[in-house]
């Protein structure tokens, strides 16, 4: 019989299906192009003037605009937001609207055309997070900013418009509805119990021990009670952090690995999936929330969201996150 599971954290309800379950080799998606043609990739050594010029670079040789780097951020060609301008908030009959002000980032944070987050060693997977962590500081720096938002699309269903892997940052002058549901519910909830409903997850989750995928001594990842996704992991701090800029030193290399190892278990389980994976921080800028736990959610795409998960808010999980914490453990 399938099962209902609500989410403490924002209402939601989902379905997980125990009348058949679904192997890991019987999911289909198309899979991730591995091209070696890297003549016209812009994202790939030598070919530094088909992007912007680079905001800022992690290097070992070379000069500005030139191979010799490790990881490269440069302005996204065709922005989602620009950084010129004033908001402008106005009313518009019953809307509301301003200009599109923000800024739109690429993060090549991988210089080899073929690999991904689970192909690279842990000192470049350790980059990868300074990379997040020096923009995110840089730009909270900018008062029209209230929220930092960075994600990975890997593979062309999962939304990646080009081969090379590559992360992103949106920085936006508004709290995305998303975070405001999960903030409004934490809230909700530290009002009620004077605790953090993310550090009472992560105490059962540790307690239950059936759904961790991979544990250090600062960070956790797991497949949450209640997975939307087939094989979704989340990798959250085991101490109360509300900001992701609020990491320590001594957590960087930890978070890396973490972030590594358990990419690199989806990649071997499910051979080489489409994913997304978001970084979900507190809101900056004078819109902090202390009663948030910042966490990494990493959701693969292996199953279509159709018309009853449009229509019902439902979403319908074919595999147990009991099943798939096993599963992940269980790769070499």
């Amino acid at each position: 019989m399938s099962q209902l599971r609500r989410d403490p954290i924002t209402g939601r309800w989902i379905i997980v299906n125990y009348e058949k379950i679904v192997e890991p080799e019987e999911f289909s998606f198309a899979k991730v192009a591995k091209s070696e043609s890297i003549e016209k990739c812009p994202f790939c050594y030598g070919n530094e003037n088909l992007t912007p010029p680079e905001i800022v670079a992690h290097r070992k040789t070379g000069d500005a605009n030139s191979p010799g780097w490790t990881i490269r951020v440069v302005p996204n060609k065709y922005p989602a937001l620009g950084a010129l301008g004033e908001l402008r908030k106005a009313g518009f009959g019953i809307f509301d609207r301003m200009n599109g002000i923000g800024a739109h980032e690429v993060i090549i944070d991988i210089p080899e055309h073929s690999k991904d987050i689970a192909d690279i060693s842990d000192g470049q997977a350790e980059e990868v997070i300074w990379s997040y962590l020096g923009r995110s500081t840089d730009l909270r720096k900018d008062p029209r900013f209230k929220y930092i938002l960075i994600f990975r699309n890997y593979g062309k269903s999962a939304g990646a418009s080009l081969e090379h892997p590559h992360s992103q940052l949106i920085a936006l002058p508004i709290v995305p509805k998303r975070v405001n549901e999960e903030l409004q519910s934490s809230l909700e909830y530290f009002n009620y119990k004077d605790r953090c409903v993310f550090c009472d997850m992560l105490s059962q989750e540790m307690n239950d021990k059936e759904r961790i995928v991979e544990e250090n001594d600062f960070f956790i990842c797991f497949a949450p009670y209640v997975s939307r996704f087939p094989y979704e992991m989340w990798i959250m701090p085991k101490n109360h952090e509300s900001h992701f800029v609020s990491l320590q030193k001594d957590e960087v290399f930890p978070l890396a690995t973490i972030l590594r190892n358990s990419m690199k278990k989806l990649k071997k389980l499910l051979n080489d999936p489409p994913y997304n994976y978001i970084i979900h921080t507190s809101p900056i800028n004078g819109h902090e929330k202390e009663y948030y736990h910042w966490h990494i959610e990493i959701m693969p795409k292996l199953v279509n969201v159709a018309g009853f998960e449009w229509g019902s808010g439902f979403y319908v999980n074919p595999i147990p996150p009991e099943v798939a914490a096993k599963n992940l453990v269980g790769v070499k």
